[in-house]
């Protein structure tokens, strides 16, 4: 039966990395891994507080590979060092290995930091996709930034093994919907098994608010008659909004309001922003309005347009999370164009490759080489190791999480992957993963090949023998 089937996989996922299921499904390896310092908000307004202790690893020297660190460096015949959930050191074929580490021969095979995926709806849209399992948008009201997207999540969605098995991402951002001028609060999770969200959340990660402009709220909205149905609605509401949420910040901040304490949060400065927004001149104008209210967008996503106003994100020192190259699906995206990240990149502005897809998630490695290639066909040849960091330290840093992830460093999280090839090749894939140094994903090893109890089947489909 299925629920016999549940337990027996589950048991095994947590034998498999040594955990014990009287710690929430994770067995501690010592202190939690290091992370940034918690917000204040996070402190003030958190009655659900992260719970993530890193799953036990061993001392490992990952030896002869090409190593990608993330932040525009190549190694060829590198080693990678690390220990106790850190990176230990990184260095080339001279690099002393400690007694005591266990070798993992890279010869043909490349090291990059684990993906980072800084646009995910999974486990609040996860699979199958049905309509009971349509939990990441509240619209309900233009503006909902008193919700929470942990509120949400499902940690059985097979999306999230999928994309460690398949993609090597080891922590990524669960978003709300775009159907909301203001969506709410963003989590930021590792991609590790655990049977609550709270054991999934990344320890120290800031929140972000989830904000929209354009087609979709005017049409969401604008479809019931009711305020926004324009570009011009979009504005206003959200400006009312923001001179609310000034007055609230500007007072006690006694009385507990949920989502004037979101907006206080980012006026702040201690939650982030990242706004869905396609045209260029809505990015411009979202900028404006960021300036008259006094906070900053921390990253545009899906951004189709940023090529057009590239100098202008780089002053403003705002990145663009955006895809290869979807296309044309709605008016507002009409002017993508494959080469918008290789000129956003010759721009000196930040790009981020994201998926908003629970199968695009499991090749982002893919969508940048695609998105490289598209700029090599224009004259901008950009190297691989740059690339690199389009999936890896570049939305770190648009997350909050970069001074512990996103690149191979001294005393960073062992966020490692191993591929079989160069990651940038349609060809390869991951072959080990690591996350804080413990061995998540082995495509050699079927013993490490995890999968969510919902894979196992229905009611009378067999057992798991």
């Amino acid at each position: 039966m299925r629920n016999r089937a549940i337990g027996t996989v589950l048991a095994g996922a947590l034998a498999l990395a040594g955990c014990s299921a009287e710690t929430g499904g994770v067995k501690s390896a010592g202190a939690p891994p290091a992370a940034t310092t918690a917000s204040k908000s996070e402190v003030k307004d958190q009655p659900y507080p992260s719970t993530y202790q890193a799953y036990p690893g061993a001392p490992t020297a990952l030896v002869g590979a090409t190593v990608f660190d993330g932040k525009g460096g190549r190694i060829d015949k590198g080693t990678v060092l690390f220990s106790d959930g850190k990176v230990v050191a990184v260095g080339n074929a001279s690099l002393a290995i400690p007694e005591g580490y266990s070798r993992i021969d890279g010869t043909g095979k490349f090291v990059t930091p684990g993906v980072i995926d800084i646009h995910s709806h999974l486990g609040d849209y996860p699979t199958p996709s049905v309509a009971s399992h349509e939990d990441g948008n509240e619209m309900t009201d233009p503006a909902t930034p008193q919700v929470w997207a942990e509120h949400s999540v499902w940690p059985q969605d097979p999306g999230f093994t999928r994309a460690l098995a398949n993609g090597g991402v080891t922590a990524l951002q669960i978003l709300p919907g775009s159907g909301n001028l203001m969506g709410g609060r963003s989590v930021t999770l590792k991609n590790v098994h655990s049977r609550t969200v709270q054991g999934m959340k990344f320890p120290g990660a800031p929140y972000s608010l989830k904000m929209a402009c354009g087609e979709n709220p005017k049409r969401v909205y604008g479809g019931q008659g009711r305020s926004p149905m324009t570009r011009m609605g979009n504005f206003a509401v959200n400006r009312k909004t923001w001179f609310e949420a000034k007055k609230y910040a500007a007072g006690d901040r006694k009385e507990r309001d949920l989502a004037m304490e979101t907006l206080a949060g980012v006026l702040d400065g201690e939650i982030l922003v990242q706004n869905h927004c396609y045209r260029a001149d809505e990015m411009a104008l979202v900028l404006d309005m960021a300036k008259e209210m006094g906070y900053k967008v921390t990253a545009f996503h899906h951004a189709v347009e940023s090529y057009k106003i590239a100098d202008l994100l780089r002053q403003a020192n705002v990145c663009s999370a955006v895809w290869a190259d979807w296309y044309g699906f709605k008016m507002e995206a009409y002017d993508a164009i494959p080469e918008n990240a290789a000129l956003i990149q010759q721009a000196g502005a930040c790009v981020i490759i994201h998926s908003d897809d629970e199968n695009g998630i499991q090749r982002l490695n893919q969508e940048a080489a695609k998105a490289q290639a598209a700029g090599k066909r224009i004259g901008i040849d950009l190297p691989d190791a740059q690339v690199v960091g389009w999936f890896t330290l570049n939305p770190a840093k648009a997350m909050g999480i970069d001074k512990v992830t996103g690149s191979l460093e001294t005393g960073k999280m062992a966020d490692v992957v191993l591929w079989n090839g160069n990651p940038l090749s349609v060809y390869s894939r991951p072959e080990k993963v690591w996350i804080d140094g413990a061995l998540m994903f082995d495509a050699l090893d079927p013993q490490r090949r995890p999968v969510s109890d919902f894979e196992l089947g229905q009611p009378g489909e067999g057992d798991v023998k």
